[in-house]
Formats: structure tokens, C-alpha cells, sequence
């Protein structure tokens, strides 16, 4: 059975976002995720320590940070303490970053495949309470150590491309696929597994839901940043050429993602995101998670009006 979970975007104030991790918890969801987009959101770790004492049985955790904007010495710090306000019911989800969280601060990503491996290696070691000392490109240890760490914190990357995701595979617990292209979604998951070398890992599948004419016009927008940076071979299958994709990044410049999902054809929406009413929204995503291995479907709340709504009828518990 697929697990259900949430991932909101604290754009609203940390009481409203607390009130909707404690509804997702009320509604049977097994985790909660929060976007961490820099200035755009509130502080991912304090939002999490105030869900952390409204909440007691839902998993909680980032949905993702990045190793450039924290130090992962502090990043790791932050979450063993959101573990431990919580009574053991923190995870980590990490990944190079995109334009929204890396872009108003004006940090460039460097090298991300090391950089995204070296935190996570160096996290995992300081939650086994060793004394880390390394140097990678954008961040250094020099005998670091955590004393007050749970050594199995769960820590799963995030990301698109097929050297992350041989990354993730490989060093993670899990892996967080966010809008992949769906009919190369089987394919993905495999390459994780095989790059796990028999290991478990738990997968993570999270994209977009259109029941509505606005609820399509919010993918159209998140889909506007994605396609610019999809993989080659997705674009091509899209026939997305240069052109477009330049008009895009224009338009994305000028007034963001909404000035933007102009550009996105109907036809692209169903080939990364979940496109129907209700039940065949529930029925489309059951499907394609057993299909391709899914272990877990993280619900996106963005659109924080209709956020209750989107909870409560998605919910594990509805019929």
C-alpha cells in the first residue's frame, strides 16, 4: 500500500502552516514535509519545532532544504533537535536547490552531485556521533560532532536528473522524485534501486493535482521552472526545443512562474501531473505508484486557499 504524505509551503503565517500539519495528522497522513525556498517561505526549522509540539504520530521533516544557503553542520544540529522535540519523528530531505530557494540570495550552485554527497555523507556521520573533519567545495568540518543525535535519522535527496538520482540511490535512504516526467517514472524508480545495490530504499513521488481549471493553472505555472531545467531527453519528447524554452525563461524573469504557464501546452500537464476529478485523481495515483514502485505520494500544498480542502479529500482516510 502506497503511504500518503503532504508537503506544504509555508507562505502564510506559522500558526496557519502548524494548523495544516496538525489536519494532515488528523487525516491519517504519514508525514509532513515543508518547502524550504528561502526568503519566499518561513523558516523551515522553526516551523517545524512549532509543528513539533502541536503534532505527536506524523513524521516531519524538510521537503527539501540544500547544502549551500545552511551549512549541513547546522542543518544537521537543526534536525536532530526537531528529532528530539518530537519525541524521534524527524527525517531530513535534501537536494542542490533550485532558483527560488538559491536565486534571491544570489548563491550560486557549485558542483552539486559533490556537494549534495559530501552533506549527506557528513550528516550521516554526525548523526552516528562521530567527529567529522572534511572539506568539500562550498562547506568545511574541522572535528564536528553532535552528541544528542539519533544515529538512523532518515535522510532522502531530492532531484531530477539521472546522476542525483543514481546519488540518492546510492548514499540515501529514500529519494524524492518531485513532477518527473511519468512515463519515464519507471524507469527512475529502477535506476534508484539498482544504484542501491540491493538496500532498501523508500520512494518518494510528489507532482501536481488538477481537479479544476485552477488547480491546472497552478501546475502550468510549477511546471514552467521544471521543464527549463528537465533532462534532454525529456524535452525532446515534449518537442520542447530552444526557442520555447528561451521564451519561457523570459517570461520567468520578467513576473515568474504564473507570467509564464502561458507557454505550457494541455498536453504536457498529464505527462507530469495527476489531471481529472477526485476519484480519478485517488485511482491515477494508486495506479501509477504500484506500477512503478512507489512507496510513498507527497500531496503538494501550495495554493495554501484551498490547502484544507485539498487535505481533507485526498486524505488516506476518505473513501
Amino acid at each position: 500500500m502506497v503511504e500518503w504524505s503532504v508537503n506544504i509551503m509555508a507562505k502564510a503565517p506559522v500558526e496557519e502552516i502548524v494548523n495544516l500539519a496538525v489536519l494532515a495528522e488528523e487525516m491519517g497522513y504519514d508525514r509532513c514535509w515543508l518547502f524550504d525556498e528561502g526568503v519566499m517561505t518561513r523558516d523551515v526549522f522553526v516551523v517545524l519545532a512549532a509543528v513539533a509540539q502541536r503534532t505527536s504520530t506524523i513524521k516531519i521533516g524538510t521537503g527539501i532544504t540544500n547544502p549551500y544557503v545552511r551549512h549541513p553542520g547546522a542543518t544537521a544540529a537543526a534536525i536532530a533537535s526537531i528529532d528530539e522535540l518530537s519525541n524521534g519523528r524527524a527525517f531530513l530531505g535534501i537536494g542542490a536547490g533550485g532558483g527560488l530557494a538559491l536565486g534571491p540570495l544570489v548563491v550560486e550552485r557549485t558542483r552539486p552531485l559533490q556537494v549534495v554527497a559530501d552533506a549527506v555523507i557528513a550528516m550521516r556521520k554526525l548523526f552516528a556521533g562521530e567527529a567529522v573533519t572534511m572539506t568539500s567545495e562550498t562547506f568545511a568540518l574541522d572535528g564536528a560532532r553532535l552528541g544528542y543525535a539519533r544515529p538512523d535519522i532518515e535522510i532522502f535527496v531530492g532531484g531530477r536528473g539521472p546522476q542525483m538520482t543514481e546519488l540518492g540511490g546510492r548514499l540515501a535512504d529514500g529519494f524524492y522524485l518531485s513532477y518527473p516526467y511519468l512515463p519515464g517514472l519507471t524507469d527512475q524508480v529502477a535506476a534508484i534501486r539498482e544504484a542501491a545495490g540491493g538496500a532498501s530504499r523508500h520512494i518518494c513521488w510528489s507532482t501536481g493535482i488538477a481537479r479544476n481549471e485552477h488547480e491546472r493553472q497552478e501546475v502550468r505555472s510549477q511546471l514552467t521552472f521544471r521543464l527549463v531545467d528537465s533532462p534532454v531527453s525529456v524535452r525532446n519528447a515534449l518537442g520542447l526545443g530552444n526557442d520555447r524554452r528561451d521564451e519561457i525563461r523570459s517570461a520567468l524573469a520578467t513576473g515568474g512562474p504564473s507570467s509564464a504557464a502561458h507557454l505550457i501546452d494541455e498536453d504536457w500537464l498529464g505527462r507530469f501531473g495527476i489531471v481529472g476529478d477526485l476519484d480519478e485523481c485517488r485511482e491515477n495515483i494508486h495506479s501509477v505508484a504500484e506500477q512503478c514502485g512507489v512507496s510513498e505520494f507527497i500531496v503538494p500544498v501550495q495554493d495554501l486557499t484551498t490547502a484544507k480542502e485539498l487535505i481533507t479529500s485526498l486524505s488516506p482516510r476518505s473513501p
